[in-house]
């Protein structure tokens, strides 16, 4: 999953960079932009929906996600609580959550899937908290009920591994992705460490 970030999209085309990471194997993309107005990403998530053929989420934001036809949302422990967004969101719906701690992982419980951080300490993501690394991503996961689970903070191409063998579905990133000029490469080479673990 590509996650964008205000600082690393500044001066680019962010609708360009999410086509690029799926070019390089992004099963998704999650619009996080703090700084934007609700217009501003209403208007960017329809665009990215209607460019990609890969499921487009909104970070923190329900309404936005709703009102732009995207495929879901992505909650923290600080929005609006999952079981709400769930009674009032269509079938199919997608709706993920962070957790980073025992106590959150409770109240995510309802979502889709789980984005377990940060993996390591994030510099996107300043009130994240101290890495979890590999224990404690796995500690969480055994709390997740079988639901799909993404580590996130952090990750390198070759924290791959750990995390499959964690129990890990996937990798949501950041930096790693667009911190450089080519998207579509450095996507590729989590997409490959991915697959040369047996996850698509």
């Amino acid at each position: 999953m590509l996650v964008t970030d205000d600082d690393l999209v500044v001066g680019r085309d962010p609708v360009a960079l999410a086509v690029a990471a799926e070019r390089g194997g992004a099963s998704s993309v999650q619009l996080r932009l703090k700084r934007a107005s609700a217009r501003e990403q209403v208007a960017l998530t329809r665009r990215l929906v209607e460019a990609l053929r890969i499921p487009v989420l909104v970070n923190d934001r329900p309404d936005v996600a709703l009102a732009a036809g995207a495929a879901g949302v992505h909650l923290g422990p600080d929005d609006v609580p999952v079981g709400l967004v769930r009674g009032i969101a269509p079938p199919g719906f997608v709706i993920g959550a962070s957790v980073g701690s025992e106590a959150e992982a409770g109240a995510a419980d309802p979502a889709d899937y789980w984005g377990i951080g940060p993996w390591r300490a994030s510099g996107t993501k300043r009130d994240a908290g101290t890495g979890l690394g590999a224990e404690g991503f796995g500690r969480l996961l055994r709390l997740a009920s079988g639901r799909p689970c993404l580590a996130i903070g952090g990750l390198r191409p070759e924290d791959v591994r750990d995390v499959v063998a964690a129990g890990g579905s996937g990798v949501a990133v950041v930096s790693g992705i667009l911190g450089g000029s080519d998207v579509q490469r450095a996507t590729a080479s989590y997409a490959e460490a991915l697959g040369h673990c047996g996850v698509s």
